[in-house]
């Protein structure tokens, strides 16, 4: 879960130095193909990642712990991060097929699954053997 943790803070890094470019903050036009192709590229492997470490939390839980699923804090913010997860690569996918402009949305949801995800991780050292 670090590597996936690691690869979607610096997917944000990259998306928020996109968002820059687009709002004229920083020189450069209106985005750089290149810093979408590098969004994309570390993007799409951190939320596939992330969401096979979400199944896995659970499952691990039961087969090797016999704990009950979603049976702490950890767990909860779990889904709640996997849900934001999803929801930012639904919105961005829909920008990448030009189905959509909603970049603030995708942004927002973003920066609240990364911050969310760190939490997620303090929430789970209380866990480990």
């Amino acid at each position: 879960m670090i590597a996936s943790l690691t690869l979607a803070a610096w997917a944000l890094r990259v998306g928020l130095g996109l968002r820059r470019r687009r709002t004229g903050r920083v020189p450069g036009g209106a985005g750089g193909a290149g810093l979408r192709r590098k969004h994309l590229r570390v993007a799409k492997p951190a939320v596939a990642l992330l969401l096979v470490g979400f199944v896995g939390g659970p499952v691990s839980a039961v087969w090797l712990r016999g704990w009950d699923p979603f049976d702490s804090f950890h767990g909860w913010l779990g889904l709640l991060v996997a849900s934001l997860f999803g929801a930012a690569a639904v919105a961005g996918h829909r920008i990448e097929e030009g189905r959509s402009r909603a970049f603030d949305v995708h942004a927002l949801l973003g920066i609240l699954a990364v911050l969310a995800a760190a939490v997620t991780a303090v929430a789970g050292f209380v866990l480990l053997p």
